[in-house]
């Protein structure tokens, strides 16, 4: 028996990167999985490798930045499982560049993303875990949060809402069964960083990175927590990276 048999997550961003490997994790434990993202192909490529773990698996392209498609996206993991016990708020864009040089445009382009798209996914899945006395919310912070690098003010603005969400979500669910955690990566090979060099703010070349799939295991370790137990936040970065001492 798997920790998560029975169990059905949605996560936010499932076609690439973070998300997916948290999908294969929690699909390994039994549980099954709705993602979403905004291409589809992706998507439906890394539905069908989760669905090949032997547990349901429904692909949803939605972008988080529209209401619709939030809505939308858990009318159908309802539709098709009549619940949801874990939402894993994964889904974020990253972008900075010099504050003089930012443009409005970049700011609410990240924020729509990052902190609507949050705010709104939680909101559904809040819904839906009220009226189940219980469920999980992990959100996908990160390491900017605490310790942010130079030309990442959109980016770190953001993450620092997360943080505050994450409370917010967390108190807002004590009576209803319902946690809320984040976690925060440090530098993660994922696609837009096949080379190891920032995606967001000042670019200081080649840096140490570790796995999606040691995301994906702390992400395991949160979700298969009993109910009485929470992790408020955890970071997880290389040895070798420079976050200690940052700043």
């Amino acid at each position: 028996m798997g920790k998560l048999d029975g169990k059905v997550a949605v996560i936010t961003g499932g076609g690439t990167g973070i998300g997916k490997a948290i999908g294969k994790a929690l699909a390994e434990e039994g549980c099954d999985i709705v993602l979403a993202a905004r291409n589809a192909v992706r998507l439906d490529e890394s539905a069908a490798e989760i669905a090949a773990m032997g547990v349901r698996t429904l692909a949803v392209p939605t972008d988080v930045a529209e209401e619709s498609d939030v809505i939308a996206l858990f009318e159908r993991a309802m539709a098709e499982f009549g619940r949801v016990d874990l939402l894993v708020n994964n889904a974020g864009v990253i972008d900075g560049g010099p504050i003089d040089e930012l443009t409005l445009e970049k700011w609410h382009a990240t924020f729509s993303v990052n902190v609507d798209g949050l705010m709104m996914c939680t909101r559904e899945a809040f819904k839906i875990m009220k009226a189940q006395t219980g469920g999980r919310i992990i959100n996908i912070g990160s390491v900017a949060s605490d310790r942010p690098r130079e030309w990442s003010a959109p980016y770190t603005s953001s993450k620092h809402a997360v943080t505050g969400l994450t409370k917010s979500t967390a108190l807002d669910g004590r009576e209803y069964g319902i946690s809320c955690g984040q976690l925060n990566p440090g530098n993660t090979w994922v696609e837009r960083r096949a080379d190891g060099r920032s995606a967001s703010g000042k670019d200081m070349g080649a840096e140490p990175m570790v796995e999606t799939v040691d995301m994906a295991n702390a992400a395991l370790f949160m979700a298969t927590l009993p109910p009485e137990a929470n992790v408020l936040e955890m970071t997880v970065i290389p040895n070798t990276m420079v976050y200690l001492g940052r700043g």
